[in-house]
């Protein structure tokens, strides 16, 4: 009650020493939270040592969801020595009990690269995760399929999972719903809607969708043509650091498009998208 502030204000250091009390006897949810508190510093400071300690105790009582967290801080590197080999281990355990984020985990772990690669093995785990409701797992099987990793292309099938988790909000699928509508993957080409689902998560952050919303605007796609507009939008992405934004911003006010010429400008952010290894904001740059 003091951890979630059901009936008292939130409080995480009364929360950490009734967990505590309670997990030197044994209790197997309290030994997580004390590992939970210990990870985030809520209540203690922050210590990734002592967090993996007590979400070994609740692990090793096949606690599925300090499992996952052990699995996590394996992958990572967080209060152990990064091994691979340790965190399939664990998100494993979990897994098997039907715990959705360790099967996203895992499928995490098996798209990435190196001796623990196999497309369909994560193909398989975000599956299940998807099929529980996970939507970063919904969305990751909507771009697998998508580009054909582990699996034959389908965009059919792309959009059918970008869908399910756009629905629920997830900001990056609904920038990959946008994808498919503009480009006319797996279904009819529409501007419109791609717009639409583009805005969605653009408002939610996702630069890919800020930038790819400035684009249309700058082009007239699906939108009146509106320089003012594209500029804004290029800007809000270029500040979030990509690197193609920032190179759109820079020709906008190297050329005055939707925003007062300035060649000082236009150098700044050439110079921005340059640094991060933007070729052609490179070679623009030695010309200017």
């Amino acid at each position: 009650m003091y951890y979630n502030s059901n009936g008292v204000p939130q409080d995480y250091s009364k929360a950490f020493d009734w967990y505590l009390k309670a997990a030197n006897q044994g209790n197997v949810g309290a030994q997580h939270y004390v590992g939970l508190l210990h990870y985030n510093g809520n209540g203690v400071p922050q210590n990734y040592t002592k967090a993996f300690d007590w979400y070994l105790k609740a692990a090793d009582q096949r606690y599925a969801e300090a499992q996952n967290y052990l699995g996590f801080m394996y992958q990572h590197g967080e209060g152990v020595t990064q091994d691979y080999s340790k965190a399939i281990e664990w998100y494993a355990k979990a897994a098997g009990q039907g715990h959705a984020a360790a099967q996203y985990n895992l499928g995490v772990v098996y798209e990435g690269t190196g001796a623990q690669q196999d497309y369909s093995k994560a193909i398989e785990w975000y599956l299940k995760a998807a099929n529980e409701g996970h939507t970063s797992a919904q969305a990751n099987l909507g771009r697998m399929y998508g580009n054909g990793n582990g699996v034959s292309q389908d965009y059919t099938k792309a959009l059918e999972w970008h869908l399910k988790a756009a629905n629920k909000g997830r900001a990056i699928a609904q920038c990959n719903l946008g994808n498919l509508y503009y480009s006319g993957n797996g279904v009819s080409q529409d501007y419109a809607k791609a717009f639409e689902w583009y805005l969605k998560a653009a408002n939610q952050g996702e630069v890919a969708a800020q930038s790819n919303i400035g684009l249309m605007y700058q082009n007239g796609s699906g939108v009146a043509q509106d320089h003012t507009k594209a500029f804004d939008w290029y800007l809000k992405a270029a500040n979030r650091g990509s690197a193609a934004a920032q190179r759109k911003v820079a020709s906008m006010y190297r050329d005055g498009k939707g925003v007062s010429k300035s060649l000082v400008e236009a150098i700044k952010w050439y110079q921005k998208a340059a640094d991060q290894g933007d070729v052609d904001a490179q070679g623009i740059l030695d010309k200017l």
